[in-house]
């Protein structure tokens, strides 16, 4: 006698409907992936005609040549490395101990604060005000202009208090009192090396975030030699749109000559476009572990 389960007409539906849809949401993700590979490695041409729809055609490496050898691009390329690691080291010193203390309950006024973290989830101060408040700062053109009106999301600090509330027992917090651990030490000796799963989640989300973050660089940066590797990216589309509608009156040579630059400036965008992503999938597989088990036990516990 089978001691398995027996499938119904209707399980066995539901799981080729879910089957299908993991197929479809697979080829969704897939395509623009393989798409953005096979047009950095293909003949303009035939990218901008539509030959090239899937895999390359005419393969070249212009674009990655001209990566390689545009400044610019390794400039803003060490500009990004360095708000990243240094914005996601300040979005975890503010994080974490903000939901810790918010996980305590002898913490006096946690309701209050944590009601006035939420408001800041519907309502902001604005972008001028903002823009205002950092310049009075005297943070214009500089990475902390980049790095400190962003320094905290309440929805991470908000899943972190609710790890931290499911997953360190409150008795190993009072037996580590009784023994005369102060509150300080009990967070960094013991709550965080018991905490690395909802470490690395929140260092992926804030370290993605920070990594493809342009527009604040855009409105407090004024030396092109800080910009971020998103903003020279943005320019380098500027140029390719201003080219491929530079109309009126030229003459043949003259629009084969934009005709060109704009081919060039097409490959070089797909070439960064890879470039700029290389790192981040790079990593996501060492902090998939974590990743999974701090989304986990975050969003369901609690």
């Amino acid at each position: 006698m089978s001691s398995g389960i027996r499938e119904t007409e209707r399980d066995k539906i539901f799981l080729a409907c879910n089957y299908i849809y993991v197929f479809l949401a697979f080829l969704i993700v897939f395509y623009p992936l393989v798409y953005m590979i096979s047009a950095s490695v293909s003949d303009p041409k035939e990218v901008a005609s539509g030959a090239m729809w899937l895999w390359p055609k005419g393969i070249t490496l212009e674009g990655y040549k001209r990566v390689f050898e545009n400044s610019n691009i390794w400039t803003g390329y060490g500009n990004t490395i360095l708000y990243t690691v240094v914005g996601t080291a300040v979005n975890l010193l503010v994080t974490l101990p903000a939901a810790y203390a918010m996980s305590r309950k002898d913490f006096v006024g946690r309701n209050f604060f944590m009601a006035m973290f939420m408001v800041t989830m519907f309502f902001s101060g604005g972008l001028v005000p903002t823009y205002l408040l950092v310049k009075q700062l005297g943070m214009m053109n500089t990475m902390w202009a980049v790095v400190v009106p962003s320094a905290a999301s309440i929805w991470n600090i908000i899943v972190s208090r609710t790890f931290f509330q499911s997953s360190i027992p409150k008795e190993l917090q009072e037996a580590a009192q009784i023994d005369g651990c102060t509150n300080m030490r009990l967070f960094l000796k013991i709550v965080l090396p018991l905490s690395m799963p909802i470490i690395a989640v929140m260092a992926l989300y804030y370290g993605v975030g920070n990594w493809n973050s342009y527009f604040s660089a855009l409105i407090y940066l004024n030396d092109a030699g800080k910009y971020p590797l998103q903003l020279v990216l943005r320019q380098i589309l500027v140029l390719q749109e201003m080219a491929a509608q530079g109309g009126g009156a030229i003459d043949t040579s003259t629009a084969a000559a934009m005709n060109s630059k704009a081919e060039i400036a097409a490959l070089v965008k797909y070439a960064v476009i890879i470039v700029a992503t290389v790192p981040v999938i790079a990593i996501y597989p060492f902090l998939q572990r974590y990743f999974v088990q701090g989304v986990m036990i975050g969003s369901v516990k609690g």
